[in-house]
């Protein structure tokens, strides 16, 4: 059985996460508060910002960056998408 959330990134009651996201107070925070849907459209984000700014997720420095704007993404004023990103045409 799914549990619902009421995602504070989308402002609505949505499903939820079956496992904690992410290791720490972060990812309980994430599982307690965002939707399925909302971590997908993160997983997005952070594959453009990953790409964008030439990341490597195992070193230290590029996770640190990742969880702040993960922080952001769902808690603060939001993760901005780099200025050189163009988006794909539909």
């Amino acid at each position: 059985m799914s549990r619902s959330v009421n995602c504070i990134k989308l402002n609505k009651e949505a499903e939820g996460l079956a496992t904690l996201p992410y290791p720490g107070d972060l990812g309980k925070r994430i599982y307690e508060q965002v939707s399925q849907e909302a971590w997908k459209m993160w997983l997005g984000h952070q594959t453009i910002l990953i790409n964008e700014n030439r990341l490597t997720p195992i070193e230290p420095k590029a996770r640190k960056f990742l969880e702040e704007e993960m922080e952001k993404y769902f808690f603060g004023g939001g993760s901005e998408v780099p200025k050189e990103f163009n988006a794909p045409e539909e």
